[in-house]
């Protein structure tokens, strides 16, 4: 990996991006870029009164994404990013205007800036999708215990799962690695992490 690279890693929420994102740094000295959710301050009201809240948390993420983004395309040396600006808006956008917490016309306002924003932006050498059950995604969070999450129904968790297919039946932007994490033990399992090596290895 002499050379920069651009590495995403998308998937819904407790997949396990961040986990993947630390081990890959500490593997191959990569530099991360991680979810900036402590920094949204829309996302406590959000949670309490999705409609109210939905348009501006998501405005936050976008914007914060963009600068994010910008930022890890001039660091020097390879770089992984958990969670990227694209799901923000295929996914969790979607969602929300699907659900009609996101009205018609914040919703169009919204995309056209998402827009213009992603062709500013130099797309993924590689974008590793984490997919599994939503009875595993449930399991995960609930260990790691964060506050805000411990009451997704489970019908939202498998809405996202379905919006994340649907996205990845049509994303052209960069090679996709599609890893199913129900049972991937990269951590300590050795022949999964070989083969997890090598699956990336081939793509950078």
């Amino acid at each position: 990996m002499a050379l920069k690279k651009f590495i995403a890693i998308a998937g819904n929420i407790g997949v396990g991006k961040t986990e993947l994102t630390t081990f890959l740094c500490k593997k191959y000295g990569l530099v991360p870029f991680y979810e900036p959710n402590d920094q949204n301050p829309y996302l406590d009201d959000f949670y309490r009164d999705m409609k109210a809240w939905a348009f501006r948390s998501q405005i936050f993420f976008l914007s914060h994404k963009f600068r994010l983004h910008r930022k890890l395309e001039r660091t020097r040396g390879t770089v992984v990013q958990d969670r990227t600006i694209y799901e923000d808006a295929e996914v969790f956008a979607k969602h929300l205007h699907q659900q009609h917490l996101i009205d018609d016309r914040d919703f169009r306002t919204y995309w056209e800036l998402y827009e213009s924003i992603s062709e500013a932006l130099a797309p993924p050498d590689l974008m590793i999708y984490l997919k599994c059950s939503v009875r595993t995604l449930k399991q995960r969070i609930q260990l790691r215990g964060r506050t805000t999450e411990q009451d997704l129904p489970a019908a939202y968790l498998a809405r996202l799962n379905a919006l994340y297919d649907e996205w990845f039946k049509s994303y052209r932007t960069s090679p996709v690695l599609v890893l199913s994490t129900d049972k991937l033990d990269y951590l300590t399992n050795l022949v999964d992490r070989v083969d997890l090596f090598r699956e990336i290895e081939k793509h950078l």
